[in-house]
């Protein structure tokens, strides 16, 4: 049976993928020239190649060993995007300001990690649910509080559950600051190595897919 598999891709490759977010957009153009657009998809989704971070053979074969036990596209993985892991601005730690996953109500003991972008015009908030195990901080009402003690964070859905009495009090913000990873699987079933062209700098085709486990 298909299933996921809280495996990363070799770090070293896909720090050198190319790819990024993908957009659903459908577009009717009326015989007065005006567009009407309307997206299919609530969320983006992402897609990367990983062919462009092998750079050696040892890189090849590890690429090669992972492909085989998720079996091609049936199991799921983690994968590490070089530009978007963090909840904050690249390259700044991570703090438990971050991003605010929701409001205290006094009761409610379970939030959602969620990233937020842009600000002004219509925001998109991303469910994250790959968090990188270790890296989760949260604050209430600004005031950060200790994990293990206030909260526990399941690193395999991205849910942050406050403890018996540390649910956030009425009208307080909860918020956080995390690394993840992106839930994808490969987007084929025949990886095609040619070593005589690998050698001469060709670089394998190893398309990698967002999903939603």
């Amino acid at each position: 049976m298909p299933a996921f598999h809280e495996a990363l891709f070799p770090l070293d490759v896909a720090l050198g993928a190319a790819g990024g977010p993908e957009r659903a957009t459908e577009i009717v153009t009326t015989l007065t020239g005006r567009e009407e657009r309307n997206t299919r998809l609530a969320h983006s989704r992402r897609r990367w190649d990983a062919g462009y971070g092998v750079k050696s053979l040892a890189q090849l074969s590890a690429v090669v060993a992972f492909f085989e036990e998720r079996r091609g596209r049936l199991h799921g993985f983690r994968w590490r995007d070089r530009l978007d892991h963090a909840s904050g601005p690249p390259g700044a730690a991570v703090t438990p300001l971050d991003q605010t996953v929701g409001v205290g109500n006094g009761v409610r003991a379970e939030f959602a990690l969620t990233k937020t972008y842009g600000a002004a015009f219509a925001p998109y908030v991303r469910p994250i649910v790959k968090p990188v195990a270790g890296t989760v901080r949260v604050a209430v009402g600004g005031a950060e509080v200790a994990a293990g003690t206030a909260f526990t964070v399941d690193a395999a859905t991205g849910l942050v559950t406050f403890l018996p009495g540390h649910a956030p009090p009425s009208g307080a913000a909860v918020t956080a600051g995390f690394q993840f990873d992106v839930p994808v699987r490969f987007d084929t079933d025949f990886l095609e190595v040619n070593l005589t062209a690998f050698e001469a700098g060709e670089i394998p085709r190893i398309p990698i897919l967002e999903i939603r486990p």
